[in-house]
């Protein structure tokens, strides 16, 4: 396994199946920030779907087509970053993120975002990434604007939840676009 450093305590890790107990406590205390806008918030009710969730994405990951890694705090997982959708053969990624309330204000979603950028243009050789969100979500627009994305529009009632349809931005930024953080 590895970890990578955020700094303030915090690192980096995959999140696996095998974190499914410690997954659930966390979804369960950042469940009121997250499940307004992360549907699988809403899936992972028990022990039983919270592996579930894990385990679809360590099949995804292992089809290469998404990947998800959570944020450790002082010991504690706080949040998570991930490759929602990876298509290496079109060179388009979709990444997302979420923190409970004891991880915010640190900057823990930025750096670890920056790490899968970097990762997806400079280690797989990514044209794109896109950052998908509900209007709404003014957090998570924020971290887009922090990682220097530009918003390319928006699509109207993209998708269902909870009885109502709901609209995307989406939020990108292109190879050329991105600048190593400190050059």
């Amino acid at each position: 396994m590895f970890a990578l450093p955020l700094g303030d305590e915090a690192e980096l890790r995959p999140l696996e199946p095998w974190n499914a107990q410690e997954f659930l406590a966390h979804v369960d205390r950042a469940r009121p920030d997250v499940d307004p806008w992360i549907p699988w918030a809403t899936l992972s009710a028990d022990l039983d779907s919270a592996t579930a969730v894990l385990q679809r994405y360590a099949d995804k990951q292992a089809r290469d087509s998404a990947r998800i890694y959570g944020i450790w705090l002082d010991g504690v997982l706080v949040g998570g970053v991930m490759f929602t959708s990876f298509d290496a053969a079109s060179g388009v990624c979709e990444i997302g993120c979420w923190l409970e309330a004891a991880g915010t204000g640190r900057g823990l979603v930025t750096r670890a975002c920056r790490e899968l950028i970097g990762w997806a243009f400079a280690v797989r050789g990514m044209s794109r990434v896109e950052w998908w969100v509900a209007p709404g979500n003014a957090r998570s627009i924020a971290a887009a604007r922090r990682l220097g994305m530009t918003r390319e529009g928006v699509l109207r009632r993209r998708y269902p939840y909870r009885g109502v349809r709901q609209d995307s931005e989406i939020w990108a930024i292109l190879a050329e676009e991105w600048a190593v953080p400190g050059t």
